[in-house]
């Protein structure tokens, strides 16, 4: 018997849910839900402006130009913090690349944790 994975299981259940006219699962990772995704109500994350850690860390919308994070910027100290959204709604950046969390500002607070106290170098 051939064994289910998680895709195969994810796949079955958006197809029973289309069936039946419910939402999809979702594929986000177990605590990384869009529960608290810090939106305000349209699905785009809340502006911040904060200090974590002895960091000043800001995220806002950004207009024009292209941003793998759909137009939204994530700033330490003034130096922008490259950050993307998955297609599950988790985010991601340059530091902490492969632990995926619900926000913006999720992502800046474990950038400002794995950075301890280095400053943000901006990639050009």
């Amino acid at each position: 018997m051939p064994r289910i994975t998680r895709r195969r299981a994810l796949a079955a259940g958006a197809a029973v849910a289309t069936t039946a006219g419910l939402p999809a699962p979702s594929a986000a990772a177990p605590g990384h839900g869009n529960s608290h995704s810090n939106s305000n109500g349209d699905g785009a994350p809340e502006a911040f402006d904060e200090v974590y850690r002895g960091r000043r860390i800001q995220g806002r919308p950004l207009a024009g130009g292209h941003h793998h994070g759909g137009g939204y910027g994530v700033f330490i100290d003034g130096v922008e913090l490259h950050v993307m959204r998955n297609a599950d709604g988790s985010w991601i950046s340059v530091v902490s690349h492969y632990d995926p969390v619900p926000s913006p500002r999720a992502a800046a607070r474990a950038a400002v944790v794995e950075l301890r106290g280095a400053p943000l170098v901006p990639l050009t």
